[in-house]
């Protein structure tokens, strides 16, 4: 298998196996991060950074991991800087969504963390995007997982690592049970609300909740239709092209980089969101083939058109004068 193959699993991502430390992203994080880093580039990597960021050391990395992973924060020598993307969304007067408060913005965030061109979390790129199965154990996402980095030309990790990794994924999304003792936990895990996992223990309640996980596959249909039409047209901007041109409906969903397998969003969700889209942009249409295929056909560059439909994406806190980072113009650099 050619690791450069963009459908082979793992092609382009980092070898960043459980640099999470074991921390999913929480409420806030991204927010100290993007507000440390305003006042001084170094202050992840200063003695007072736990201070700082009100949290405790082995935190600190975990931190620094997850924002550049969302493309919000990149390296600038030993220094991280927020990237413009950051600003965008994250800036205190302008920002399109500066708390986080709203799910489009969680939406995106997933999306930008598995469809990034340099995948940060290798591992959730191959449960979303080509795992063949709706439900596996950990034992054997584990073996399939290694395969796909020795197939990739990453060095295997370690099992101990890939548990890590899945325990920390099953944290970031799958619903607790709801108990007290899990209130706080459920509190602290935004992606949870987006329901793309279900996690189903053994019968034994105390046991390892990432000992069976479960992608919803209907979960997409709550994802807002701005935010797939701009998923659709940044995936078609790096499978088609950058300019105007067309892709398939049947592409979308099936691609294991496509808004369908990473969203979570079937053919007949992404038909809806897409047409009812496209009644509001005139240079967006889904129209049947000359075969009978269906297609989404775009008249501008495809990054163009999604900058606007990110702006619909966010609509409630975007002031009417912020503007949409170019997701294709080094969105992950300062």
């Amino acid at each position: 298998m050619n690791p450069r193959d963009s459908h082979a699993p793992m092609s382009g991502c980092q070898p960043a196996f459980g640099r999470h430390r074991g921390y999913p992203p929480r409420y806030g994080w991204l927010r100290k991060v993007y507000d440390a880093l305003l006042q001084d580039q170094a202050a992840l990597r200063r003695p007072d950074a736990t201070v700082v960021l009100g949290v405790g050391k082995s935190m600190v990395p975990s931190m620094a991991f997850w924002s550049q992973a969302f493309g919000l924060a990149a390296h600038n020598g030993r220094d991280l800087v927020p990237t413009q993307r950051a600003h965008w969304l994250l800036e205190e007067e302008t920002g399109a969504d500066p708390y986080l408060e709203l799910d489009a913005t969680l939406w995106l965030l997933h999306w930008w963390l598995v469809s990034a061109e340099h995948c940060h979390v290798p591992t959730w790129r191959y449960l979303f995007g080509h795992s063949p199965f709706i439900r596996s154990s950990r034992a054997e996402l584990q073996g399939r997982l290694a395969a796909a980095a020795q197939a990739a030309n990453l060095k295997t990790p370690a099992p101990s690592v890939l548990a890590s990794d899945l325990a920390c994924l099953v944290s970031m999304y799958a619903p607790g049970d709801h108990t007290p003792a899990n209130i706080e936990d459920e509190l602290s895990n935004p992606f949870r609300t987006l329901h793309l996992l279900e996690s189903e223990p053994p019968g034994d309640r105390a046991a390892d909740r990432s000992h069976l996980v479960a992608l919803r596959r209907t979960a997409g249909r709550h994802c807002p239709d701005a935010l797939l039409a701009y998923a659709s047209l940044d995936f078609a901007a790096r499978a088609a092209g950058p300019a105007a041109g067309s892709v398939s409906l049947p592409r979308l969903a099936a691609d294991p980089l496509g808004p369908g397998r990473l969203l979570l969003a079937g053919t007949a969700e992404l038909r809806r969101a897409l047409n009812e889209v496209a009644a509001r942009h005139p240079d967006l249409a889904l129209v049947e083939a000359g075969d009978g295929q269906e297609t989404l056909v775009y008249s501008r560059r495809p990054t163009a058109l999604a900058t606007d439909l990110l702006a619909d994406a966010l609509p409630t806190l975007r002031p009417a004068t912020g503007r949409a980072p170019d997701r294709w113009s080094s969105p992950s650099g300062p």
